[in-house]
């Protein structure tokens, strides 16, 4: 394998909880809300899947059932889509939705599970591209210099920059023409297996990992270096 295409959310971050979330904003706007309320708004938030990158709606309201399904195409349809299902909850102050809004693309609100530095560093050490495939509304390269993972990205490839969202091929073929790997010697890495699966398409070869909170998915990614066949560098002796 010579390339390897990563998704963001889910993959190679995850997004902080929607308390956490709620709890900066409110923090930020110096909003009073009782514990109890900011509690019950949060799951009311969660439910609603009103945050991007969180969970994705327990029902879906009919009015942004269009939106929603093209949301990663731009950034206009991104914010509409997601502040829609946020202004469905009742907060102290309506500005407050579109403050939620601008948390979440904030590098604050991102945090890499912890075996991603490892798995791109060693990936680059030996010469393979990296790609990072995202359906999303918002550029996420600032997410990845502020964690020191942008050194190790060769490419990103966002929906909204190319009007088309995965599992649409022709995203992939973005990455990979930008890499110029060919799809069977690609390795497309995601947590989604309707969008990243997109990639077989192509002939990559897929492989999935689960949307889980970073301290419950400590070392999901490390498969990927036996696929690709490169070895992990032992870690450094501790001085005595």
């Amino acid at each position: 394998m010579t390339a390897v295409l990563f998704d963001f959310s889910g993959t190679l971050f995850r997004v902080e909880s929607t308390e956490s979330w709620l709890r900066a904003v409110l923090a930020a706007a110096e909003a009073d809300c009782p514990e109890g309320e900011l509690l019950d708004a949060a799951r009311a938030l969660e439910v609603a899947g009103a945050q991007p990158g969180g969970a994705n709606p327990v029902a879906l309201p009919e009015e942004l059932a269009g939106v929603w399904a093209v949301r990663d195409e731009s950034a206009e349809l991104h914010r509409a889509a997601y502040t829609g299902l946020s202004r469905r909850v009742t907060l102290p102050d309506p500005a407050l939705h579109d403050a939620l809004y601008e948390r979440h693309m904030t590098p604050a609100a991102w945090t890499p599970y912890p075996d991603a530095e490892e798995v791109l560093r060693t990936l680059r050490g030996h010469g393979v591209g990296i790609g990072v495939v995202s359906n999303i509304g918002w550029d996420l390269r600032p997410v990845f210099r502020a964690h020191g993972l942008d050194a190790y990205v060769d490419t990103y490839v966002l929906s909204y920059e190319h009007g088309i969202q995965k599992p649409d091929p022709r995203l992939f073929a973005v990455a990979l023409d930008a890499l110029g790997a060919e799809a069977a010697g690609t390795v497309m890495v995601g947590d989604s297996r309707t969008a990243d699966g997109g990639a077989a398409a192509l002939g990559c070869r897929v492989h999935f990992v689960d949307h889980l909170p970073v301290d419950e998915r400590p070392d999901a990614l490390l498969p990927v270096l036996d696929l690709v066949g490169v070895a992990r560098r032992p870690a450094t002796p501790t001085q005595a």
